[in-house]
């Protein structure tokens, strides 16, 4: 086996002294190899015995899938003991449910997990590669999009960390959401084509099939039982990913599932006779389950199947659940179904896995016959909610039509739930009767009668919790208010965190090194707080140096990288200035870019002397925008036609330089955060319920330039107000500002008016962002109004900007601010949150394997 490279066209050998090596090694089995020469014969024997190219190649690509079968082997054993253990010790387990989940690549997380970087590196050596070009050939599992499934992934990683019996449980959407190309229209979609060849790291269990039912009726038995029929029935298979611990035999699973429909459900008299179509119609739905993350809900038919894939996720993952608890029988026989929450918890991750509840419900009832009250127990018991959003428009709300005819006995059980709530209110809480129409779960309005699916997790769920702690404070004290006075105790807050394990150890091996060299111990990678013993060596000159080193390292890395997927050459001498996250009016990118405008308009001002005293700054921008969300996708042709401005104007652009990183994913994140030196976290006070990339950045000793939103708040706390950059209104603030704007009491600051002024100046190309402008003009009105304070925080923004500038020159300073920041963040890991998760709401304990 030998490697080649391409010389005009032509295939020849390298001339490397390591082919011959590759040669020598012999092809054989050895799936728990340790050493590198036994691992790389097991990555021969998978390139020889696992074939999925032709046997002549051995090129990155096909050595990436054959170390990846590599790694799975070893992966697969602590699965199978995992699984065992957990059988046999039989402890509570929890079940994660999420629409999504953002994995990033497997390839370099399960190597760090296990602790065999180093073996691999040189196993890979021996055969004529680099692991570093070997990890690039991974494509990112797109099976999310952005903060809520990169949370779902760390959880993951932390329960698995922690040895804690859990599972996550999401859908295999084949086209991801969507992959981003940007040209000069703006944003393009692609469908993603993670799954176009195959991927190494999913194992189908072909046992492991559902049957899910779709519209139907409702038929009463003689008993007076009742039972759902008819209407078209799909199989969900289960696709499982091995979920690996760090430095611990547990191995969890993430279960995915797929849609299809069996062989008999093909007609094969329509098909010869022509009618291709309809003789497949069934396959055809099934497979449009699980084709896109998020399918575009602006049509019926599009709506219909978002709803479609929330209940599939939710049928076969309790249809899953109930089979294991059934399979584990004591002496005396079958379970008794009370026991049921007492080993199994289910955790919503956001309302779209709200369906769990009624079909929960239905399973107990019509399936194991349960009367209400029984399964009514057990199902409130087991259910617990995190709300992730106050915005109204993403608490969902299902139209009581398209519910009651795609599952009608789902909605008999919701209308019986809510009757049920009303009465319990009328009874216990008389003085909430004036509010019933705003608490209950089904809102009769007649023009739009809708079942309000936060309601319903609130109503039916043990525990509801918000996800930092501004956020859980405005839950109780706004959108849950009456509720916590119903049930004081069921609301909590669990502040979210993030892997060390991926966003620190893994992508930015330089200051972990570091980091573990002057805390005398690696133990931070699993006890974050431990990081707070950099405080007592921020001073020392010999930290400094190495830390401003480490950071040089990774910007050069991000050069590197920006110039392969823009051609864009940036300084890496200027300060990396990043915001990267969903593009959204709430998250502001559009402040961002107007101060950008602004900063280029004032350099043009400037003599070429006054440039130079200037802070030298490259504005990073990324993220994806819905398809059907307009006003995003004017900001990204935005930001893409300034940077076409500044970027090629020699007066101004070695001082300035705007460049939007196209397609951010996990992988481009793990590039982008370790290089960066600022970030962005600048969301309207009071809407981003927590965020996490903020904590990704400070954990990397990046500053923050931010307000008071989300899970900024305790960052500023841990990392010291002095170490981050606050500006903007705070969240109490915000609707008094609102009203204020309403009634025309709005004074735009100058540099407000002007920055806007220049973009209309056709400054920047000729199309149109008059639609977006004008969502900053006038006092009211739909799309109007400056609904997100973009004005109102502008003029405290470019100020605070002036202070990084400043900052940013005093070098000593600086690199101590970012010392502290990563000192600082100790509280922001998920093995903290996922803790608390498990002894707070799911009353779980770890299960170590032996």
């Amino acid at each position: 086996m030998t490697t080649t490279t391409k010389v005009n066209g032509a295939a020849k050998p390298k001339t490397s002294d390591k082919v011959p090596v590759a040669d020598k090694i012999p092809v054989a089995a050895h799936p728990l190899a340790e050493d590198p020469a036994a691992i790389a014969s097991n990555i021969k024997y998978h390139a020889q015995y696992s074939p999925h190219f032709s046997p002549v190649k051995f090129e990155p690509e096909q050595a990436y899938y054959a170390a990846a079968k590599s790694v799975r082997d070893r992966l697969i054993q602590q699965w199978n003991e995992t699984y065992l253990h957990y059988h046999k010790v039989d402890p509570k387990q929890t079940y994660y449910l999420s629409m999504e989940f953002l994995q990033g690549r497997a390839l370099t997380n399960a190597i760090g997990n296990l602790d065999i970087q180093d073996a691999y590196s040189s196993a890979l050596n021996k055969l004529g590669h680099e692991l570093e070009e070997i990890t690039e050939q991974e494509k990112d599992m797109a099976l999310g999009n952005g903060g809520l499934g990169r949370l779902a992934s760390c959880f993951l990683d932390s329960m698995a960390t922690l040895n804690l019996p859990a599972w996550g449980y999401g859908l295999r959407y084949r086209y991801g959401l969507f992959k981003q190309r940007i040209t000069k229209a703006g944003q393009e979609e692609l469908a993603e084509d993670w799954l176009e060849k195959f991927s190494p790291w999913e194992v189908v269990r072909h046992d492991v099939v559902f049957p899910v039912r779709f519209f139907g009726h409702v038929e009463v038995l003689p008993t007076g039982s009742r039972k759902w029929v008819g209407g078209e029935v799909l199989q969900a298979l289960a696709y499982d990913i091995p979920i690996p611990g760090f430095k611990t035999k547990n191995t969890n699973s993430l279960r995915l599932w797929e849609a299809k429909a069996s062989a008999q459900d093909f007609n094969l008299f329509q098909f010869n006779d022509g009618q291709y179509q309809s003789a497949a119609e069934l396959h055809a739905r099934a497979a449009q389950i699980c084709a896109v993350l998020y399918p575009g809900d602006a049509t019926e038919e599009g709506k219909l199947l978002r709803l479609k894939q929330q209940f599939f996720l939710c049928s076969a993952s309790l249809q899953d659940i109930i089979s294991r608890f059934k399979e584990r029988k004591d002496g005396t026989g079958a379970r008794e179904w009370s026991e049921f929450p007492s080993k199994v918890a289910v955790q919503l991750n956001d309302t779209h896995p709200t369906l769990a509840i009624p079909e929960l419900m239905r399973l107990l009832m019509d399936e194991e016959g349960l009367g209400w009250d029984e399964a009514w127990d057990v199902t409130s018991k087991t259910i617990a909610y995190t709300n992730h959003t106050v915005l109204p428009e993403a608490l969902e709300k299902w139209s009581q039509v398209v519910m009651s005819k795609l599952l009608p006995r789902h909605m008999e059980i919701i209308e019986e739930i809510d009757k049920r709530f009303i009465a319990m209110i009328k009874s216990t809480r008389p003085d909430l009767e004036s509010k019933i129409s705003d608490i209950r779960i089904l809102d009769h309005n007649p023009n739009k009668p809708v079942v309000r699916m936060a309601n319903l997790c609130v109503v039916s769920g043990h525990t509801v919790n918000g996800v930092a702690q501004l956020h859980s404070d405005i839950l109780k004290a706004e959108l849950f208010a009456d509720y916590v006075s119903i049930w004081p105790t069921k609301f909590q807050n669990k502040t979210n965190g993030i892997t060390p394990r991926r966003w620190l150890k893994f992508c930015s091996p330089e200051l972990s090194l570091i980091i573990t060299k002057w805390l005398k111990t690696d133990k931070w990678v699993t006890n974050l707080d431990l990081l707070v013993g950099l405080r007592e060596f921020v001073d020392n000159p010999e930290l400094q140096a190495e830390w401003d080193s480490a950071k040089m390292a990774n910007k050069q890395r991000l050069v590197q990288y920006i110039s392969r997927v823009t051609g864009e050459s940036i300084d890496p001498n200027s300060l990396f200035d990043i915001q990267v996250k969903r593009i959204h009016e709430y998250k502001r990118q559009l402040l961002n870019i107007l101060g950008a405008v602004y900063r280029y308009k004032k350099l043009k001002e400037m003599s070429p002397v006054e440039r130079k005293a200037t802070t030298p700054r490259t504005i990073m921008i990324g993220g994806k925008a819905f398809a059907t969300y307009t006003n995003a996708k004017r900001i990204v042709k935005l930001v893409n036609d300034v940077g076409a401005v500044v970027n090629t104007d020699p007066e101004v652009n070695e001082y300035l330089k705007v460049v939007f990183v196209p397609n951010y994913n996990v992988s481009v994140a793990e590039v982008l955060i370790p290089g960066s030196e600022l970030s962005q976290h600048i969301s309207t006070a009071g809407m981003e319920a927590s965020g996490t990339s903020n904590m990704k950045f400070a954990l990397n000793g990046c500053l923050i330039i931010g307000t008071l939103d989300g899970a900024n708040v305790e960052i500023r706390e841990e990392v010291g107000e002095e170490n981050f950059f606050l500006f903007g209104a705070t969240a109490d603030q915000v609707p008094k500002l609102r009203k204020d704007r309403e009634n025309g009491l709005f004074k735009p600051d100058p540099r407000y008016e002007e920055a806007k002024q220049f973009i209309r100046s056709k400054a920047f190309g000729s199309y149109d962002y008059e639609p977006l402008l004008d969502s900053l003009e006038g006092n009211s009105g739909y799309g109007r109004g400056d609904y997100f304070l973009v004005g109102h925080d502008f003029p405290t923004y470019i100020d605070t900007q002036a202070k990084v500038d400043e900052a940013y020159k005093d070098r000593k300073r600086w690199i101590k601010m970012s010392i502290l920041s990563t000192a600082g963040s100790g509280k922001f890991s998920s093995d903290r949150t996922i803790s608390q998760y498990a002894k707070e709401i799911w009353n779980i304990e770890e299960c170590p394997v032996p």
